[in-house]
């Protein structure tokens, strides 16, 4: 098993951790104006960042501060309706017209997420349980790297699907949530397209993984930003 740094960072108590969304929005439009000039320095391309998806990312965060507030269980069983309902709110936001003309779409997702035997949520589960005892960095980084790594978690929407979930995985401990700034986004988006590069179930992804998953977990530390909470 690949065993984490323990952590000793700074976090609020998990029933006082809530999202500041105001904040957020923020750095998400500080990187939508840069990220013309963002594209150039990247490894691979990536789409613009027009105001749907930055809308619709918020939406997502908001989802995750309500989760949190409920205090909802993403990895419980019952509950796993709730990682599709983030990949939903990133695609269509929370425009019930949308997602009906996006049915079959959401469907095929569905169906994905639940019946794919490599690249679907029991995966993720597993890993999960399995690794339950490393950091919350640690945690937070494999789930990231198994929803994008190759059969990917959703058919489209892994990178702002992920981002939630590892949002919603340090904000349920006390941590602030991962958000993309103008500093971080060269490197969040080239460890991520080492990730989808990875084959699930190979020798390779055994091999590399757990390299991958250490340096992504370190990034998470140290973009951890307690201004991101109130």
């Amino acid at each position: 098993m690949d065993i984490m740094f323990r952590d000793s960072g700074s976090a609020l108590g998990p029933s006082s951790a809530r999202l500041n969304i105001a904040t957020i929005e923020n750095s998400l439009r500080e990187v939508q104006r840069e990220f013309p000039r963002l594209k150039t320095h990247l490894r691979t391309d990536r789409d613009s960042m027009d105001d749907e998806i930055v809308e619709n990312l918020l939406s997502g965060y908001s989802l995750v501060d309500e989760f949190i507030s409920e205090q909802i269980k993403l990895f419980s069983l019952g509950n796993l309706k709730y990682f599709l309902e983030l990949n939903y709110t990133v695609l269509c936001g929370l425009d019930q017209r949308k997602r009906e003309n996006y049915s079959k779409h959401l469907e095929a997702t569905e169906n994905r997420f639940y019946a794919h035997k490599q690249g679907g949520i029991e995966d993720i589960m597993e890993w999960y349980a399995i690794h339950r005892n490393q950091t919350v960095w640690g945690r937070a980084a494999g789930v990231y790297l198994r929803i994008l790594s190759d059969p990917q978690l959703f058919i489209e929407g892994n990178h702002r699907s992920g981002a939630l979930v590892m949002s919603y995985i340090l904000v349920s401990e006390g941590y602030p949530p991962f958000i993309l700034t103008v500093e971080n986004a060269k490197t969040y988006f080239d460890l991520s397209s080492r990730m989808t590069r990875l084959r699930k179930k190979t020798i390779e992804m055994a091999l590399i993984s757990p390299a991958i998953n250490r340096k992504f977990a370190r990034f998470l530390r140290k973009e951890s930003n307690l201004k991101y909470l109130v």
